[in-house]
């Protein structure tokens, strides 16, 4: 089973196809450049120096958030069309277990931290049970202070991971329960997401179609949120 992996919920374009249990291929780019200009190119690229075609390919796995709202709207629909072209099943995977999924062989719990602005982060909370990523607390938002505060007062070890840990490394640094990993387990990879995303399709998981799955937004964007306070304050003045 080949599946083709996209990840666009963060600063980092990822693409990369596994077969069975075998990473065939992964291209990463970490860069300003947006996603629209990047992502197809990086998709065509790696397809054409590994000699496969996308339609090899058996299903497509997509990162559906939380993250970038834009990013996440322009991986999602190239997924989607990919998906309705070549008739193949898509797998949704949130960016906080791709994260995790990055530490696969780690013993302690581990907590994936995406930014959220306004000192907040997305978070979710994992271990590994054998082989198989458990979700322990279920990803959600957070003020960072109250995060690590919590975790400090915790009696467990943990691994910080995630885009995050590098806006917030000082105030982690001085908690001695707290790790943080390598910088190169600290982007989404796309090869993390096929590895969950096989994990999830053999248990039938998070299985869709092009039409019935959607990002995974969390909260409003903040366009949205300054519409509705716009919206209150009218509504305000007409009383």
């Amino acid at each position: 089973m080949k599946i083709l992996g996209i990840d666009t919920s963060s600063m980092a374009a990822s693409v990369a196809v596994i077969e069975d249990n075998k990473l065939i291929c992964e291209y990463t780019i970490n860069t300003k450049k947006t996603h629209s200009q990047k992502l197809m190119p990086m998709i065509e690229n790696m397809l054409s120096l590994s000699d496969l075609s996308i339609r090899e390919m058996d299903a497509v796995a997509i990162c559906e958030g939380p993250g970038s709202f834009t990013g996440l709207r322009i991986g999602m629909a190239t997924a989607k069309a990919i998906a309705h072209v070549n008739d193949i099943p898509v797998i949704g995977v949130n960016s906080l277990e791709i994260l995790a999924g990055n530490m696969n062989l780690c013993d302690k719990k581990i907590c994936s931290i995406l930014d959220a602005q306004r000192n907040q982060v997305y978070t979710g909370r994992y271990k590994y049970v054998g082989t198989k990523l458990t979700e322990i607390k279920e990803i959600g938002i957070e003020p960072i202070d109250d995060l690590l505060e919590e975790l400090a007062q915790s009696s467990e070890e943990w691994i910080l991971v995630g885009e995050a840990v590098y806006k917030y490394e000082d105030k982690i640094k001085e908690i001695a329960n707290i790790e943080i990993p390598a910088a190169s387990n600290n982007v989404t990879k796309a090869s993390s997401l096929c590895s969950v995303a096989k994990a999830k399709f053999d248990e039938g998981k998070n299985i869709y179609n092009c039409y019935n799955i959607n990002p995974l937004y969390i909260r409003k964007s903040q366009a949205e949120e300054q519409y509705e306070e716009k919206q209150k304050r009218l509504q305000q003045n007409d009383k």
